[in-house]
Formats: structure tokens, sequence, C-alpha cells
């Protein structure tokens, strides 16, 4: 069971994604400087009704072992501890323990 900033992840990343061309399209009117000033502040009033979720800035990546928001290895979305152990244990192809 995924813990709780896990499950907020997973719901701002499906409300980027839910929401992503039409914050763009807002985004383009509200900081295009040849449109009315008017028009502008209309977009950003739309902009500040979407939700909290919807930024794309609220997104993090995190491990999907243990949900650690700090040193993930992004190519596996695993931490550096939890890619470690499941090196040792080969449960990762094509990664083995370097010696030289």
């Amino acid at each position: 069971m995924p813990n709780a900033r896990v499950l907020r992840d997973i719901k701002a990343r499906h409300g980027v994604n839910a929401n992503e061309i039409l914050r763009r399209a807002y985004l383009y009117v509200a900081r295009n400087e040849t449109l009315p000033a008017q028009v502008r502040f209309q977009a950003q009033l739309q902009l500040n009704t979407f939700g909290r979720y919807t930024r794309p800035t609220t997104v993090k990546n995190r491990c999907i072992e243990s949900g650690r928001g700090r040193g993930i290895i992004s190519e596996f979305g695993l931490s550096r501890y939890q890619f470690r152990l499941k090196a040792l244990a080969k449960e990762l192809p094509g990664v083995h323990k370097a010696s030289w």
C-alpha cells in the first residue's frame, strides 16, 4: 500500500495530464503582450480557478517502492537504496555490481 505522499503525487500527475492543454492555452494568452490587457486578465483569472494539483510543479519524482522523494534514479523510478537492494538481489535486468 503506497503512503500518502505517493498517492498525492499520483493524483497530481493525473491532474496535470488532464488539464495540461487548457492550462498551456491560458498561459499563452496571459503572457502574450500583443493582446489587450482585459483579455490577458481574463486568462489569468481562468488560470486561478484551476486546482492545486493541476500545476506541473506539484509533480515530484518519488520511489515506487518506498515513496522516498530524494535520491531517485529516474530510469528505474527507485531511490538509491532500493535500487541497490534490487540490483544485489538481481531483480533489475541488465544491472550488476561493478568490479574492476
